[in-house]
């Protein structure tokens, strides 16, 4: 794939057919794809293909190999002028997130509390592949409840506070779900789920706050120098990944009847205003809040034992998805146009003085939360004016190595003791579960936030350092 450097953190693939719009890759030359093991910067290309699509394929700094689009993919289609929806521009994980809560407690007064913590926290997160939760719903009433009102509806049963809404990405919960596309299979999938971390390369994280970049901002999030934290990372569980199989499959079927060809068969789409495309963004909506409702719950799980072993409390910092597809106005040519914003392993970062936000963030942007590979530090920013990708940037430090590739580059080698001998206590995760996250295995996080700052697409606040990670 030939690319034209155009700044020191912005490349562009020139437009060709059946290329609609260029593609632009905002990374270091460091973190640009092997060509020859990666395919992501063909997948932009791919994705440029897609009818209505807007300006131009966008990749984060953190892309790699995904399903359909790259993971760190962007791209926005103009719904009135025959824009589509496409499901891998979403992913199986949808809404995938991080949740970010600050402790009223500082690292050096938490003293020899740190393995009671761990183990309390290690207790009470529910995890790994099969079921388990923290909330055991009574009926397929009760998970349409979550899928409609998503965090809004868990706070109203008790877990959180009203606080918890409105440091929350759409106030917690997008109001457009709808559960009655959602199949059988996949209300089978969730519905012993909410409130669990599910596996792979998702966590319950204590960090304390390493570095502050801007004193301001970082008062207005809620954070200080040596402060604790929680991170928590997962998404919408095996309802999520049931949805965007389900509708994948449909919109393969009616694709031929739009007039759509597309170059890979894993881009099925169909037109947002479609039957197809309607169906798709209700049911996307509702795993949106499933997975929200999820982040709630572990939370809560996370407060509790917090204050019992420490006795201080957690505020949520703020709460955003990285595996979304939105209707957003933009004005990509001067005129406000209604765009479906497909964000693929990238994060909403709204700018200052957005509306919305909420007011107490109004003036400084929106909180951006970017984790690092494991045993790595993880970084908070906020959105800027101006951000050329549809106020959207990167997700995580993107893996270089498949979860295979990483087990056999760490065999023989125990990866539990050397996280623990950095300083970082581990609960609950097999051997095999350690070495697929190793550092090795994704990009340097401080070189990708570098790139994503450079490309002018958000700005540093913040820097945590991982004290102990809970894990499936």
């Amino acid at each position: 794939m030939e690319l034209v450097e155009e700044s020191p953190y912005r490349f562009r693939i020139d437009r060709h057919e059946p290329m609609r719009v260029p593609g632009v890759v905002f990374a270091s030359r460091s973190l640009l794809p092997d060509a020859g093991a990666d395919r992501s910067l063909e997948q932009v290309a791919n994705v440029a293909t897609l009818p209505g699509i807007v300006g131009a394929s966008y990749a984060m700094p953190d892309v790699h190999w995904g399903y359909g689009f790259p993971i760190g993919g962007v791209a926005a289609t103009d719904v009135e002028a025959g824009g589509v929806v496409s499901p891998g521009g979403v992913g199986f994980d949808i809404s995938c997130g991080v949740r970010l809560l600050a402790a009223r407690l500082d690292r050096a007064d938490l003293g020899p509390r740190l393995d009671a913590l761990m183990d309390g926290l290690g207790a009470a997160t529910p995890r790994g592949m099969g079921k388990g939760a923290v909330w055991h719903l009574a009926d397929r009433a009760e998970l349409d409840a979550v899928l409609r009102g998503g965090s809004r509806y868990a706070v109203e049963r008790g877990y959180g506070v009203e606080r918890d809404l409105t440091r929350c990405e759409d106030l917690g919960a997008v109001d457009d779900a709808n559960p009655a596309q959602v199949s059988e299979r996949a209300v089978e999938r969730g519905a012993g789920q909410v409130g669990s971390l599910g596996s792979g390369n998702h966590f319950l994280e204590v960090q304390a706050v390493a570095e502050v970049y801007d004193e301001a901002v970082a008062t207005a999030f809620g954070l200080r120098a040596g402060q604790l934290c929680v991170m928590i990372h997962c998404g919408s569980r095996g309802l999520g990944h049931q949805i965007c199989t389900d509708h994948v499959r449909a919109m393969e079927k009616v694709m031929p009847g739009y007039g759509i060809h597309v170059p890979d068969r894993q881009l099925a789409c169909a037109p947002v205003s479609s039957h197809e495309g309607r169906a798709y963004l209700g049911a996307m909506a509702a795993a949106a809040n499933y997975a929200r409702a999820n982040r709630q719950l572990l939370a809560h799980a996370a407060r509790q034992v917090f204050t019992r072993i420490t006795g201080a409390e957690l505020d949520l910092v703020y709460d955003i998805s990285h595996n979304l597809a939105k209707i957003e106005t933009h004005r990509p040519d001067g005129a406000p146009r209604r765009l479906c914003v497909h964000r693929k392993g990238a994060t909403r970062a709204l700018p200052p003085g957005h509306d919305d936000l909420p007011d107490d963030l109004r003036p400084v942007g929106q909180p951006v939360l970017i984790p690092g590979s494991m045993g790595t530090g993880s970084y908070v920013l906020t959105g800027v004016v101006g951000s050329p990708a549809f106020a959207s940037t990167c997700h995580g430090a993107g893996r270089v190595q498949s979860r295979k590739q990483a087990t056999r580059a760490v065999r023989g080698q125990d990866p539990r003791r050397e996280l623990e001998a950095q300083g970082v206590a581990v609960r609950g995760a097999s051997r095999r579960g350690l070495a697929e996250e190793m550092p090795a295995a994704y990009k340097d996080i401080t070189t990708v936030i570098e790139a994503a700052e450079g490309a002018g697409l958000c700005r540093r606040v913040a820097r945590l350092v991982p004290l102990g990670v809970v894990k499936g």
